[in-house]
């Protein structure tokens, strides 16, 4: 499906499944339930108050709230109105979302209340007042003061804060009251504003994680998201009526992209999941009969290994897919056999590629769904390049370069950061490291920044984890290089024990002396972990990535244990 000449832009999408799938059911946020019809509705009036609240076509427009129906309507208002979509991570601190609101320079903010017992209003507050006075940053990351002042002194573009709950401070405005300031805009106005955006304007900015440096804003283009997200529900296999339980955050590309953009054009049923707790996916699954979960390994590895699982009937699974990390081969047997589920897919992607790059095909087998993220989408080229950046043969290691529709057009209003890995061939360094096959299947091995040299040996983390993994009493690990005096750097590996005695046995019995024995028969003695550290859980950033510098600061912190030590 070429989305972005079916649909243009994604107004357009919004207006044509209202259409389409008008009477199906379209969210299933808790009690509230909405057809696609109804959605379309909401939608154009949250675009009539950002009318009516003055934003302008190109404005950015901010959403700074967990997976819910009001963060649905709010950002597809906001992009029917013209706006740029600048989703906020709920991770943040309300220093992080204020330097991203300042650094696009948000028009309107859309904010939720009080999520996971933080009020995300007081930060939000608390962290404006300590910013610099005129602190909105314009290009070359220079303060740039503005006219006027707005609710937060510190955001002086900052014009409207919305909070989407029932209550706001005097200077904010509550869901409700910016709705109804908008009833007075006429539909023909909003269809035409809708109609004015053009397939190759901005939709949103992505911000990356930010797991090494500062995060950086990706511009994509509604051509690029629909065209890129039309090919992953194709590949999915997708299907209108699916029900689709959207575990992975809207911030994130794969939350907003995957789940509510794809959902939209196939005319899937979306059930946004605010908060990822392994008792609450299992219920819900049951409960909404899921037939799509997409999501990283962890969130899988904690649905089958649930101690009440056989309570629940998660029998309409039909499609899982996932990627961000080590996917043991394990775990895509159970999925396929314990749990039956037909298609169970691996991919790869960033949100400078709009987040599609590579992805299995149903009907792969195991080891390729395993072992690999599979072969290029459509009209991508993908290559892998040594020091030299020439092409490396197949099966060796190098920097994966990306090339194709989806690659973003920079960072924004920052083209040296955008020069350093953005070519003008149109070659996109990803500074991930990885291998083709013969078959083009690519496998990510690491972050360039991620791999350690033990005593003139390149060590590639992901490659070490993928066979520790193996080990029957591990459930997940996390490799760093450490210092150390004889060979430079050394791996030490974080280690979560498998609970029970399941599928892989009892992992509580484990010791850090008889994984590293069992690793030294398993792999190069320079892969070997030279230390483990056993812990409940591995620190990851929302899209289910481990921040391994956390992991290396831990170290710093407790100091190095004895070779084979562990500190638990």
């Amino acid at each position: 499906m070429r989305g972005d000449l079916e649909f243009g832009s994604i107004p357009a999408l919004v207006r044509t499944a209202a259409e389409r799938y008008a009477e199906r059911e379209a969210v299933a946020d808790g009690r509230v339930r909405i057809t696609y019809r109804q959605l379309g509705e909401q939608v154009e009036r949250a675009a009539a108050a950002c009318l009516a609240a003055g934003v302008e076509a190109g404005d950015r427009v901010a959403v700074w709230a967990p997976n819910t129906l009001d963060w649905i309507v709010s950002a597809l208002g906001a992009v029917t109105a013209g706006a740029v979509l600048v989703p906020v991570n709920t991770r943040f601190k309300g220093a992080e979302a204020v330097q991203v609101l300042a650094r696009t320079r948000a028009r309107l903010l859309f904010v939720t209340g009080t999520f996971l017992g933080t009020s995300y209003v007081a930060a939000l507050r608390s962290a404006a007042g300590r910013a610099v006075p005129g602190g909105a940053v314009g290009e070359g990351g220079g303060p740039r003061a503005v006219p006027g002042a707005g609710p937060l002194p510190g955001l002086p573009h900052l014009r409207d804060v919305v909070v989407l709950a029932d209550a706001a401070p005097a200077d904010f405005r509550t869901w409700k009251e910016f709705l109804a300031a908008g009833d007075a805009v006429p539909g023909t106005a909003v269809r035409a504003r809708a109609g004015a955006v053009a397939p190759g304007a901005a939709s949103d900015i992505l911000f990356t994680s930010g797991t090494t440096g500062e995060p950086k804003g990706a511009v994509i283009t509604h051509a690029q998201t629909l065209r890129a997200f039309g090919v992953w529900g194709e590949l999915a296999g997708l299907q209108e009526g699916d029900r689709y339980l959207i575990v992975n955050p809207f911030f994130h590309t794969f939350g907003y992209k995957a789940g509510i953009i794809a959902s939209v054009m196939r005319g899937a049923t979306m059930v946004p999941q605010p908060v990822f707790t392994p008792e609450s996916v299992p219920a819900r699954i049951a409960a909404e009969r899921i037939s799509v979960l997409p999501g990283p390994p962890t969130l899988l590895q904690a649905l089958l290994d649930h101690p009440a699982r056989a309570a629940y009937d998660l029998s309409s699974l039909r499609v899982v897919v996932t990627g961000a990390a080590v996917v043991p081969r394990l775990l895509i047997d159970r999925l396929r056999g314990e749990l039956a589920i037909p298609t169970v897919l691996t991919a790869y992607g960033m949100s400078e590629a709009t987040g599609v790059v590579t992805m299995c095909r149903c009907g792969d087998p195991a080891e390729v769904v395993a072992g690999t993220s599979g072969r290029a989408v459509p009209d991508t080229e993908v290559r892998v390049a040594g020091p030299d950046g020439a092409a490396a043969a197949p099966g060796e290691a190098g920097e994966i370069l990306v090339r194709g529709y989806q690659v973003m057009s920079g960072y924004f209003e920052d083209p040296q950061a955008t020069a350093q890995v953005l070519g003008p061939d149109g070659w996109l360094r990803t500074g991930d490291v990885g291998v083709l096959d013969a078959d083009g299947n690519l496998r990510v091995t690491d972050r360039v920044k991620d791999m350690f040299i033990v005593g003139g040996f390149n060590a590639y983390p992901a490659e070490i984890e993928q066979v520790l993994a193996r080990h029957p009493g591990i459930a997940e690990v996390a490799v760093v290089g450490v210092p150390d005096a004889r060979l430079g750097e050394v791996g030490k590996a974080f280690a979560v024990r498998r609970a029970g005695d399941g599928a892989g046995g009892a992992g509580a019995d484990v010791t850090a002396d008889e994984l590293i024995a069992w690793a030294r028969r398993e792999m190069a003695n320079y892969k070997v972990p030279r230390e483990v550290e056993f812990v409940t859980e591995l620190p990851r950033n929302a899209s289910g990535k481990v921040r391994k510098g956390l992991l290396r600061e831990r170290d710093a912190r407790t100091g190095r244990c004895g070779e084979g030590a562990s500190p638990s």
